[in-house]
């Protein structure tokens, strides 16, 4: 009579083999998650620095037809500059005072509530030349 043995094969992974897995993919996940939420709301505070760049067309504009006698006269509301917007729940805050632009993000309670970006024009004869701060810059949001 002949015997016949039959070989198991492995079906699936060990316990240590999973638990590696889970312990890679916990790692990854606590690094990746708090890299996701910077690039997010830097993409979120792109859309309130570009509402700062019509406050600087103009400023460029006027300053080439040498409109301006002094940086001081770089002011909202003056020789047809935009208004201050007030900031609100619903829109960024804006202003301008002395050729320093300011944007303020929206009272909207996130972790973007009251940053602020500014440019600070270096003076009002052509090229004007811009010195970019605010409160973005140690947060990585600009």
């Amino acid at each position: 009579m002949k015997t016949t043995l039959l070989k198991k094969s492995q079906a699936g992974f060990t316990l240590i083999e999973l638990m590696i897995v889970v312990a890679i993919i916990g790692i990854l996940a606590a690094v990746a998650l708090p890299a996701y939420r910077l690039y997010t709301d830097r993409a979120r505070f792109a859309e309130a620095m570009l509402q700062i760049d019509d406050y600087r067309n103009m400023i460029v504009v006027h300053a080439t037809m040498r409109r301006f006698s002094a940086i001081t006269d770089v002011d909202a509301g003056s020789f047809g500059l935009p208004a201050t917007v007030p900031r609100t729940s619903t829109r960024h805050g804006l202003d301008l005072v002395d050729g320093l632009v300011t944007v303020t993000w929206k009272n909207d309670g996130t972790d973007l509530d009251g940053v602020t970006y500014t440019l600070q024009a270096d003076g009002i004869v052509p090229p004007v030349g811009w010195a970019e701060g605010g409160s973005c810059k140690p947060l990585g949001y600009c």
